[in-house]
């Protein structure tokens, strides 16, 4: 029957004018040898059955119970486990070591050195074969990288915030600068954001088992592909030779897009062929060996004319480039074109508003300390430095922070949309309960168009409780709701975790922070409650994972100062001995 007289759903396909049905599995081998369409028109939204409903996750009993096969659980036949220490400064190499020292630790089956900067100790159980790793002599070549230091990289930084050195233009119209030159009113602000540690739940690990004739590889990884192009590189055997075994993974936030973890395991699997090693990094190694959000620090500036119109706006960014240390094949010309998430002039990470006279430019200074794809990416402290500068411009303006924006916005009816999306939930217009104070926010990231808005009240001067986050988010289509809600709230966790607890400080190059002891994560009794409010205009596909983590550390800053009158610009908070009531 020709397909315009058939019609499919719920696994029957039926004819029309006969009534005759047939079901999917009867046809679907047939269908497999039909050259499938280039061209398929989308189901219309308003005739969706199944998406657009919210959905319960199927995976969430397993998770619960403990069910749930991750890579850290991997067990296979004559299975040994392996520890790793890299050198501890980035950069350093392995000068010596001395098994000998070790070789009658019990369980240890041997010691190897795992490209030139690492040593690893495979024993019949991981806690041996850390025993034996801890009592290792161990020798680096630590290089100049260990005289690096965070005050001699903010020092670097803020030599690039000097419109003397070199950087690159991202967005630009007009003459902001001799616009600012000749205003009647000029504002002023330098911000500054930390690496962050991606701190996953389950600290980076592989299961490897090398043959001359094959290797295979279990790990949660977020890029397969990347995996398994380690895997050849590594083991170096063809393709058919080879597999990658995804698992679930406990916890990514781009963490796991990255293969190092991978090739360790492979390398160590190549010295001792035909018996599987579960390599397993320590907590501490997952802290002091990540691939870390990159430090930043931004100047801006913003000028008005003599009736407090924005006239002109200077934001220029100082630090690190994600991309030149992982995709260096993506840069424009040298420039990075991620690093203008939120600011951008067009895209799926534009700015939400116009300014006549405007100036966003890069200037890229890479410390050693290698970056990575962190939950949200450059959105986040982008969001944070346009966001509470804004907030900062409507003061000096003597405007309502709502109304500021709202002025700007005029030819960004999506960013407006949200921004008013939020304002309304969370009762913008009316005063808010005794002693609690607002905050709002709003940004683009990932082709989504997302706002916030906090309630906070303050002791103290120094002790935050934030007792609601709504969020506004336009994807586009939203498929599940549900997870949608899941995501935002999971996103703000993410979010005010860094802003009040993060932050990852370098000494002797390297990195400090090595448990959750002095790198904190919010608990359940400091988390507000979330409410998401959903706004899809259709007609495009968003992200929803990260986008929403960008407004939350700037709508609750903002309420902050609306409660002391004191702007925080440098963080994280704990830094400002700031913290959850």
């Amino acid at each position: 029957m020709p397909a315009s007289e058939c019609k499919a759903s719920n696994s029957i396909i039926t004819h029309t004018a006969s009534g005759k049905t047939t079901t999917y599995g009867k046809v679907a081998e047939a269908a497999a040898k039909l050259e499938p369409p280039t061209d398929v028109k989308l189901k219309d939204p308003k005739d969706w059955t199944i998406a657009g409903k919210g959905l319960k996750r199927l995976d969430t009993v397993d998770k619960t119970t403990g069910a749930m096969v991750y890579g850290i659980d991997v067990k296979l036949p004559g299975m040994l486990n392996a520890a790793i220490k890299d050198c501890p400064v980035f950069g350093g190499k392995v000068k010596s070591f001395d098994q000998a020292k070790i070789a009658s630790m019990k369980g240890v089956k041997k010691v190897v050195q795992v490209g030139d900067s690492a040593i690893a100790v495979v024993a019949d159980t991981w806690w041996h074969a850390k025993t034996a790793l801890d009592a290792l002599p161990i020798v680096w070549d630590e290089g100049d990288n260990a005289k690096v230091s965070s005050e001699s990289i903010a020092k670097w930084l803020a030599e690039g915030l000097d419109d003397a050195q070199p950087a690159y233009v991202g967005n630009k119209n007009g003459d902001a600068k001799a616009a600012i030159a000749g205003a009647a009113k000029k504002i002023e602000a330098v911000y500054s954001y930390p690496y962050q540690n991606h701190a996953t739940m389950e600290p980076m690990n592989a299961t490897a088992l090398y043959t001359s004739d094959k290797c295979e590889v279990w790990c949660g990884t977020q890029n397969g592909e990347a995996a398994f192009a380690a895997v050849l590189e590594v083991s170096g055997l063809p393709a058919e030779k080879c597999d990658v075994h995804k698992l679930m993974l406990g916890g990514g936030f781009g963490r796991r897009g990255m293969t190092d973890y991978v090739r360790q395991a492979v390398a160590i699997a190549k010295q001792m062929p035909g018996t599987p090693v579960k390599l397993l990094w320590s907590r501490e190694e997952d802290m002091q060996h990540g691939k870390y959000h990159p430090i930043t620090q931004c100047k801006l500036t913003g000028a008005f004319d003599a009736d407090n119109n924005l006239v002109a706006l200077h934001y220029r960014l100082s630090g690190q480039s994600i991309l030149f240390s992982v995709r260096p094949e993506a840069l424009q010309n040298g420039m990075d074109p991620a690093a203008f998430q939120g600011v951008a002039q067009s895209g799926e990470a534009a700015i939400g508003y116009s300014v006549p006279n405007l100036l966003i430019e890069h200037a890229m200074r890479n410390p050693h300390v290698p970056p990575g794809f962190w939950r949200g990416v450059n959105v986040n402290h982008n969001a944070i430095y346009l966001e509470c500068f804004m907030d900062e411009l409507a003061q000096a303006a003597g405007q309502d922070p709502l109304e500021f924006r709202r002025k700007l916005m005029g030819k960004h009816p999506k960013h407006l949309a949200v921004l008013n999306a939020v304002a309304e939930k969370i009762g913008w217009g009316t005063p808010a309960p005794q002693g609690v104070y607002r905050g709002i926010a709003q940004v683009m990231g990932y082709g989504s168009y997302v706002a916030g808005a906090a309630e906070i009240s303050v002791t103290d001067s120094s002790k935050i409780k934030v007792h609601r986050i709504v969020a506004s988010t336009d994807p586009g289509y939203i498929v599940n709701p549900a997870q949608v809600e899941r995501q935002i709230a999971g996103s703000f966790v993410y979010g005010l975790s860094a802003l009040f607890y993060g932050g990852c400080t370098v000494k002797d190059g390297r990195i400090e922070q090595s448990n959750f002891d002095n790198y904190n994560s919010m608990r359940i009794n400091e988390m507000p409650k979330v409410e998401a409010v959903m706004v899809p205009s259709g007609g495009f596909w968003g992200g929803v994972g990260e986008p929403t983590i960008g407004v939350a550390a700037p709508a609750v800053l903002n309420a902050y100062f609306a409660a002391t009158g004191k702007r925080v610009r440098t963080f994280p908070l704990r830094g400002q001995n700031i913290t959850f009531a």
